[in-house]
């Protein structure tokens, strides 16, 4: 809960994902501007206007509305049901295939380059975090079901309720398969005071989570450590690092539409939430985790999907291979639609978030 985390870290979060907003409807601003195109709007966050401002001479009025998770620009000719020009050069319904391509795709893409900003910064900052996904040694979250057992960091697990564990997908999925129920874990650790490499077996049992974010998981991850990384370094982890992103964004939805895995979302207070604990584990954390959130955007955004950028790279791929354009007025029907499932379901998360479950509540679910 937001109520658990200090007001700075608070405004620290929002005012990052606020970053990443502008980035993202800046592209779709300089690309629309690029071809002459006139933006009539550019709005951080929807409904009333806290602030707003008109530089002379320019078209656009800036502004910051009362809710504050979505952004937008508003370009000429872009509502079908407005009174448009067919001769005005700056109208986006007047402009050619091209121009509309490449400002749809410039949100998307911004928020994608951008990611990799973010990441090198952090690199430089923070080194390059190698995780140890080999030898199942395991770093245990405090306050989750394994540390509350007994589990500490270095431990290597050897075994869950008596099958033997060799990578971390089997580990999810013997620990995912016994939500609520205590499973006898297996690990050996180090000897205090023996010789080097000498280990002992143990036996813990804890409890998986049984409902809420982390339904299924005990809370534990890769041990790992930290490795400086010189200025080229980084310059090539943070661009290998945002296309594994949006690859695991994709296996993960292919996972959910396959019906392999349940679907796991996050609303704008659960985000917030997120985004404050990486800023609370240091600079390099928050700018990494942004990095991230952003090349998710990024990837997110283009699916082809309604009231997505890539659900109107859709219909303009239609009009290319087609050489005719879609009915603007259906097309933008389809849009509304999907932006109210949207918002519906930001509603309902959002709610989830404030609101939790009786059983989340009890601090099942708590770190």
């Amino acid at each position: 809960m937001l109520a658990a985390m200090s007001l700075a870290y608070v405004i620290i979060a929002i005012l990052g994902l606020a970053v990443l907003m502008v980035v993202h409807e800046g592209g779709h601003y300089l690309a629309a501007r690029r071809f002459g195109m006139r933006v009539t709007k550019f709005s951080i966050g929807f409904g009333p206007t806290l602030w707003k401002y008109n530089p002379k001479g320019s078209p656009t009025t800036f502004q910051v509305a009362l809710i504050p998770f979505i952004a937008y620009v508003q370009i000429a000719g872009m509502n079908p049901y407005e009174e448009s020009d067919p001769k005005d050069p700056e109208s986006y319904a007047n402009a050619s295939l091209w121009a509309r391509v490449v400002t749809i795709a410039a949100g998307p893409l911004s928020n994608y380059f951008f990611a990799s900003v973010l990441m090198f910064i952090s690199f430089l900052i923070g080194g390059n975090y190698i995780q140890d996904e080999t030898s199942m040694r395991v770093h245990v979250q405090p306050g989750g079901p394994a540390a509350m057992a007994g589990l500490t960091d270095g431990d290597r697990i050897l075994s869950i309720a008596g099958d033997a564990v060799k990578d971390w997908d089997q580990l999810k999925k013997q620990i995912g398969a016994h939500a609520g129920d205590k499973i006898d874990i297996e690990i050996d650790r180090d000897v205090k005071g023996a010789a080097p490499g000498t280990r002992e077996t143990f036996h813990f049992f804890a409890t998986p989570m049984r409902d809420g974010e982390f339904k299924g998981k005990i809370l534990v991850g890769p041990d790992g450590h930290v490795e400086p990384v010189t200025v080229g370094q980084a310059a090539v982890l943070s661009v290998k690092r945002p296309p594994v992103v949006v690859y695991d964004l994709v296996k993960g939805l292919a996972r959910v539409i396959t019906l392999k895995d349940k679907p796991q979302l996050a609303g704008p207070v659960g985000i917030v939430k997120e985004v404050g604990s990486a800023a609370k584990d240091g600079v390099h954390s928050y700018l990494m985790f942004l990095g991230a959130l952003s090349a998710y955007l990024g990837g997110f955004n283009l699916l082809p999907v309604p009231a997505l950028d890539g659900g109107r790279l859709l219909f303009l791929g239609f009009e290319a291979t087609s050489r005719r354009k879609a009915d603007a007025k259906i097309e933008a029907k389809i849009h509304a639609v999907g932006l109210l499932m949207f918002l519906t379901l930001i509603a309902v998360v959002t709610y989830t978030d404030v609101f939790p479950s009786r059983n989340s509540s009890s601090g099942q679910t708590s770190k």
